[in-house]
């Protein structure tokens, strides 16, 4: 029923942008991550805008309803059956049953398996290859979880023959980023020797304190060299 006390203005409908920034799905998910959204909120993200009745969260809801709210229905409904909803074209359709086909691709495909870095000998494994033979110095960390499992592996400095200037904020940037557990360093001596300088254990002792933190365990720092390595872990230097 019309409340004729009410402005004019606050009979309109409300759209997605007069909704609260909680209440707007790009923006939940932007603070709450993508597990805080409902299904119509996901939808509608997709369907990117409603229609002159009805907002785009509401235009999902009633898709989900063709399907019984179930995704699994809603997959197999046709272009024609969502193009019957106002608000809904070929694209928004096309749009809603490709994602809906990716899901169920994804949920068929085996999770990938990382490598894992059980030891000293398997981070040079994963290293060696790009560093041994560089020319130059580089310095690199590997980001892991909390199974030993590899997230990445980042390139954080670049330098000389003799050396490279590594900053410590750019060796955790990523770190944090990625919500590692532990990482472990790693760089290489053009030189051909592993032997470790005063400026890599003065590194190495300032990532540690500044990761540590961060709740974040530097488990190691290898010297890679196109013959002999070395791990300070190994060694007994961390």
């Amino acid at each position: 029923m019309r409340d004729d006390h009410l402005p004019d203005d606050q009979h309109k409908r409300l759209t997605i942008k007069d909704l609260a920034a909680d209440d707007r799905p790009r923006e939940k998910l932007l603070l709450k991550g993508v597990a805080a959204l409902s299904d119509a909120e996901l939808l509608a993200i997709l369907l990117r805008s409603g229609n002159a009745d009805s907002t785009a969260v509401e235009v999902a809801q009633q898709m989900l309803g063709l399907a019984h709210n179930n995704l699994n229905e809603l997959g197999r409904l046709s272009v024609h059956q969502l193009t019957r909803l106002k608000g809904v074209g070929q694209t928004k359709a096309v749009t809603v049953l490709a994602a809906l086909e990716l899901g169920r691709r994804r949920g068929a495909t085996s999770a990938m398996e990382r490598p894992s870095i059980r030891s000293s000998a398997d981070a040079l494994t994963l290293m060696r290859p790009k560093l041994a033979d560089l020319p130059h110095e580089e310095f690199w960390v590997l980001l892991l979880n909390r199974a030993g499992g590899v997230l990445g592996t980042e390139r954080v400095s670049q330098g000389g023959v003799s050396g490279t200037v590594v900053d410590v904020r750019l060796v955790l940037r990523p770190a944090m980023e990625k919500l590692a557990a532990s990482i472990i360093l790693a760089h290489n001596h053009p030189s051909g020797s592993p032997s470790p300088s005063p400026e890599d254990r003065s590194i190495t002792q300032r990532v540690s304190e500044a990761a540590a933190l961060l709740d974040i365990k530097l488990l190691d720092h290898i010297i890679v060299t196109c013959g002999q390595c070395l791990s300070f872990a190994d060694e007994g230097l961390l």
